[in-house]
């Protein structure tokens, strides 16, 4: 044990409806869920829902398959509907372009469709 058994808990619930009031944490992680979460069509609805329980001024870092424009949609408009909903700041970045992945990784099957949002709202 690392001493923090009675600073931590488990909740299960979905991405979709997450069970905390709004803006109940400083800062939000996620890593390739997003396009997993079934029970949500429009996985923007998903990464809303994510940003609802960020606190004003709090942080968030997303890794999803942001390049599939499938799922997503165009990475720019992504970004744009993502400033609408009134986020301080928002960036991308792709997993791809990082100097420390393999170029053998690189490809679209691999890591080439991952890409990171990340911003403070």
């Amino acid at each position: 044990m690392e001493g923090v058994q009675d600073r931590i808990t488990f909740q299960k619930a979905t991405a979709s409806d997450l069970p905390f009031e709004n803006n109940y944490f400083d800062a939000a992680v996620s890593n390739l869920v997003f396009h997993e979460v079934q029970d949500t069509k429009d996985k923007r609805d998903v990464i809303k829902e994510a940003l609802r329980v960020v606190k004003k001024g709090g942080t968030f870092a997303f890794q999803d398959l942001f390049h599939e424009k499938r799922i997503y949609g165009d990475i720019e408009d992504l970004l744009e509907t993502i400033r609408n909903w009134g986020v301080e700041s928002v960036e991308f970045s792709s997993t791809k372009d990082s100097k420390f992945i393999p170029k053998a990784l690189k490809l679209p099957f691999m890591v080439g469709t991952i890409g990171i949002i990340y911003g403070k709202k």
